[in-house]
């Protein structure tokens, strides 16, 4: 017997946006089809959009739980480091760890919506609204870093987010192109020279 919206009984909505989390991360917000979504987690579409809504609205919410749970690992240990290079060295190695976690590798506020086709817009501006979030983090982190007395007071910091934000996007991108872990570690020591004194 079917739940008032639709929903078979025992339905589960947070382990089913679990699962839509992984499709989406699997296939991207275009590659993932309402098949896909509606397999993942064995509803029919009524269900699935009295569930969630839409598509766009189920991945808008994959990706507030993936920032909330896996996403959230490498910022955590930038910002609970003792120094703002273990803090770098420390969200770097997350960043390895969340790309590795799952097949086809890399993270999915970097891959998940990559075409950009107009009629994606908004999903493509709300992973660019929770990209900026993590540049602003790491630009916190080195602010930080400069009041402590670690970085010159005169670091380019909005650069250095930058900077450090790409080592993580490419992290991202050569996970999915089949990098293993020792040839993204060997990204990360090349990268926090970038903080060392000229």
């Amino acid at each position: 017997m079917a739940s008032a919206r639709g929903r078979p009984r025992g339905f589960d909505r947070d382990q089913a946006l679990e699962r839509l989390m992984q499709v989406f991360w699997f296939r991207g917000y275009e590659g993932a089809q309402l098949n896909d979504l509606t397999a993942a987690i064995g509803v029919k579409p009524p269900s699935f959009y009295a569930a969630f809504g839409s598509k766009e609205d189920a991945f808008r919410e994959a990706i507030d739980l993936y920032i909330a749970t896996i996403g959230s690992a490498p910022m955590r240990a930038l910002e609970e480091a003792a120094t703002v290079r273990d803090g770098l060295r420390a969200m770097l190695e997350g960043s390895v760890a969340v790309a590795l976690s799952a097949k086809p590798g890399g993270c999915l506020l970097i891959l998940g919506v990559v075409n950009c086709l107009p009629a994606n817009e908004a999903v493509r501006a709300h992973l660019l609204n929770a990209r900026r979030k993590t540049v602003e983090l790491v630009a916190a982190r080195l602010r930080r870093g400069v009041v402590d007395g670690e970085l010159p007071v005169d670091t380019d910091i909005p650069r250095l987010a930058a900077f450090f934000h790409g080592i993580m996007q490419a992290i991202s991108f050569q996970a999915r192109d089949g990098a293993t872990r020792a040839d993204l570690y060997a990204l990360i020591e090349p990268a926090l020279r970038a903080i060392d004194p000229c």
